[in-house]
This record gives C-alpha cells, structure tokens and sequence, in this order.
C-alpha cells in the first residue's frame, strides 16, 4: 500500500514539526519553502562574518525531563544542538524607572528573589503562582496530556485580561508591573491580552532559560534532518502561488506558476491570510475569508543587529527589558516623540560558555504604517530614504539604551537593522506582526484560527493556531496532526521517546 502524501507550504517550526510527526508515522511528508533558507523564525543570518538570531532567541522547560526537553527528544533535535543556560538567578531583568528587578528560575527562588524588592507581597505572589501554575497545568500545553484536566480554569482565565488578574491579586502597583516586565515576548495590551497567556510563557521560562549556543537554525536543520531520515524533503526555492482543489476537496498544489504536484493532504505553515490567498473555491465562503482576514495582529518590531568590537562587551547572560515611562504597558502605543516607550536587549550565545559577546539584537516596538510608504518595495531597493528613516530609528534607539548602558555605542563596530517589512517579507505574517494573530478577551473566539479549513482536506499549523514560541506551536503542531492520526498516539509517542 502506497504512503499517503502529505504536501506542507512553509518550512517554520509549526511545517518542520509537523513533517516530523507525520513522518515519523509513516506519511509521504515534501516542505516547500519558498525562500532560499528554511526555518521561518527560526533562521540566522551572517554579515562580514558576524552571525545574529531573528527569531528564537531563546528557550524554556527544557532541562532534562521538562517539557520542552522530551519534545526536543521525540524531533530528534537534542543530539544537534547545545544549549547554554541563562541566569538561573536572573535570566530576565525588567528596569523600571532605573531600577532593575531579577526573575530567577524556579517557583521558590523567584518569590524569594521578588520579596527582597518587595517585603511585603509575600503572600501575594504565592497566591499569584498559584494561578500561574493552576492554569500551565490545566492545559495540555505545558503537561504532555492528551486532554486538558480542568477546562473551567482554561476557559476563565482566556476571557480574563493579565491586569485584571494580576491586580486582584497583587496589593503593590509597582510589583504588579514588575511580572509583566516580559510582555514583549507576547506583545501584551493592556485590558486585551488573557492572563492565560501571561502564565504559559512565565510558566515556560521559570522552569529553566537557555539559549541556543550558535543559533536556531541549527534546530531547522536538525528537523530537517529528521524529516529525510523517515524519507522525506524539504525543498527550497519552491514557492506554492496556488492550492487546487475540485468540487470536494484539494487535490493538489502549483509550484512556481506552473508546476503540479499532487497530495491527499495539504498543510499551510503560513500566515491565514496568505493561505486562503493560495484558495481560489467555492468550498471557501466569503464569510469565512472576511472573519480571517478581520482578526487583529500582535505589533511589529524594529530591530538593531550590534556587531561588538572584539573583546569589548561582557557578554550578558539574560535579556533585559528596558521602560522610559515606569510602565511596561502601552508601549505599543507611541507617538514619534515618545518612541520608544520600551526595548528588549539581548545578546547572540556564540560558544558554550562565551566570556565576550560578539553580536547582539535590540528589539523595540514598531507599527507598519511608519514604513507604509516603502510598502511593496523589495528588500535590498527600498531606497536612501527608507535608509535614512532606520538610522534616525536606530540612533534613537540606541540613546536610549544607552541610559542603561553608557557608551554602548563605543563597542558597536556595525550595526544593522529591520523594520516590520522585512519581516514580513521574511516570513508572510500579516502587517510584519511579531507573532501572527492578536489574542483579545473581547473577541473570543472571533479572534481563533482554525487548524481546520473549509476544505477537509487542508489544515494550517504555525504560531496563529495555538499559540506562539516553540511550544505554542509544538501543541499546534499536535493539534493538527491529530486530524491524520490522534493527539492520544502524538503525546504517547512523545513520552515514551527514550533518552538518545
């Protein structure tokens, strides 16, 4: 009996895992990537010889037995890549108001380490992990369970916003600020954004911090490798421009313009938006397209690559959030004199245990509509006025940083930056957002993507079905594949992986 063919546009995390999945289980599994490197966000990329991260800076749960580290076992990924740990003191520093707060890893410790700045929260912020962990737990996206154990506690804590929660249960403004001092990991608004997604992604860092010793592709290629070695491809350079469907289904994708190649299934690791773009059927109704192509969009970033000057920089193991306003909130919302509110600094881990940093990346908020006028240009011809704009962008950037870390600028030997149109023209996500669709209470579901499509044979995967990060979209992943095999056999699987 011949291998069902599974077709997957797009190599990012949500299309290279799920290959491996359905790989693994004995699909006839072809990526097509139309760019010339694979991996989505999870590309680097070298200039004069200094290498910088895009995308996944860095990682959570996956010491020995975590979450992420059993997933890692089962991709068949943690025999190519070595991790380096953050600060398990301060993996994250938030400065506020020049004061600067340390998140170390592990429930006691950081409780510990938040009570020394403030004496009095104590009871506060165990109740406050309490809720952290209650709703991590109560998903299946942090556990490896087939079924989610309290669903009441899920669904509560997505219809409630992370202020709102937060201030229910911590007594000191200040503090309260301090635990969203990481939100630019989840591009969080205030009064929007469900305090179930505050708590996955502090849940998933708490547990342990790494970065990825010479980059995130490295994990692309490994997948890559996983892929080929159950007999199948991953093709770059070969873009889907159509998905073709009968009366009743999808039978297949074009290939550059021209080229057919059939499938019995179709997965889009793209943006909605681009993939219903691909769908020219009836099986497709207008109401569906306009109920995907209304969902918000999490905000853009502007980004500045720093090549350090050799022996200069010590190299910093955390990131640090940086505000100018006391507030974490509301940097999204910005004016030309007030930009930027907020920033994330961190830098690239080119060896296990590196004295000096080489490079590094600063990452602020930014909407597209201040690069509009370049919209449609081409990455590399965008012309000196769009240079002239990211260079007033970066300067200012770089001053402000600079308030924390004084001649910063003196150690730069270069620098270079990106805008949300080059993201998008990297990796297709509407508007250059920073991780796909927006989250809002207000919406509920009005703001979900189906891994389901109207057509039974085609499926999306990526960062807009479940949630962002690698494990966001790891459970996407099984979200999805669970349509062609059962989420009960994915997670089984995934257990039972031995140590290699």
């Amino acid at each position: 009996m011949s291998k069902q063919r599974v077709i997957i546009i797009g190599s990012g995390m949500g299309g290279l895992s799920c290959g491996v999945v359905l790989a693994k289980n004995g699909y006839d599994v072809t990526i097509f990537e139309q760019g010339a490197q694979i991996g989505g966000c999870l590309q680097c990329f070298s200039r004069r010889g200094a290498r910088f991260e895009t995308g996944m800076h860095f990682i959570g749960s996956a010491a020995k037995g975590q979450t992420l580290d059993r997933i890692l076992q089962y991709f068949e990924i943690k025999k190519d890549i070595q991790l380096a740990p953050l600060d398990r003191d301060g993996y994250d520093v938030i400065c506020l108001d020049g004061n600067r707060y340390r998140f170390a890893n592990g429930r006691e410790a950081f409780i510990e380490q938040m009570v020394s700045y403030f004496p009095h929260q104590w009871e506060q912020l165990n109740r406050y992990f309490d809720l952290v962990e209650s709703v991590a737990g109560a998903s299946s996206l942090h556990s490896l369970r087939n079924a989610e154990s309290d669903v009441a506690i899920n669904t509560e804590f997505q219809l409630r916003s992370i202020n709102e929660v937060i201030n229910s249960v911590i007594t000191d403004p200040l503090l309260a600020k301090v635990l969203v001092g990481s939100l630019p990991l989840y591009a969080a608004e205030k009064d929007k954004t469900p305090f179930s997604t505050h708590a996955f992604i502090m849940d998933f860092y708490n547990q342990s911090a790494y970065r990825i010793v010479g980059g995130s592709d490295k994990i692309a290629a490994s997948m890559t490798h996983t892929i080929e070695k159950y007999g199948g491809r991953v093709l770059p350079n070969r873009k889907v421009t159509k998905i073709i469907c009968d009366e009743t289904h999808a039978i297949g994708v074009e290939i550059n313009g021209s080229e057919f190649v059939p499938a019995d299934y179709i997965i889009s690791d793209a943006h909605p938006m681009r993939t219903l773009e691909l769908i020219d059927s009836k099986l497709i109704r207008p109401a569906f397209r306009n109920r995907i192509n209304a969902i918000p969009q999490t905000v853009g970033a502007f980004s500045i690559y720093l090549e350090f000057k050799e022996d200069t920089v010590p190299y910093q193991n955390y990131n640090f959030y940086g505000y100018n306003e006391g507030t974490p909130w509301d940097c999204e919302n910005y004016d030309e004199q007030s930009w930027p509110k907020g920033y994330l600094y961190m830098h690239f881990c080119q060896e296990s245990q590196p004295r000096y940093a080489k490079t590094g990346v600063i990452l602020s908020y930014m909407h597209m509509k201040e690069v509009e006028p370049w919209h449609g240009t081409k990455i590399g011809h965008r012309g000196t006025d769009y240079e002239a704009f990211k260079q007033q962008k970066a300067e200012k950037l770089l001053a402000s940083v600079e308030q924390q870390f004084p001649h910063l600028r003196d150690h730069i030997k270069h620098y270079y930056t990106s805008t949300p149109l080059t993201y998008q023209d990297y990796t297709g996500t509407e508007g250059g957002g920073m991780y796909g669709v927006a989250r809002d209470i207000h919406l509920g579901n009005a703001c979900r993507v189906p891994h389901r499509t109207k057509i039974p044979n085609v499926l999306q995967t990526g960062q807009n079905i479940n949630s962002h990060g690698i494990l966001g979209v790891t459970v996407g992943t099984i979200v999805t594949c669970s349509e062609l095999l059962t989420a009960e056999r994915i997670y089984q699987q995934i257990i039972e992986t031995k140590d290699l």
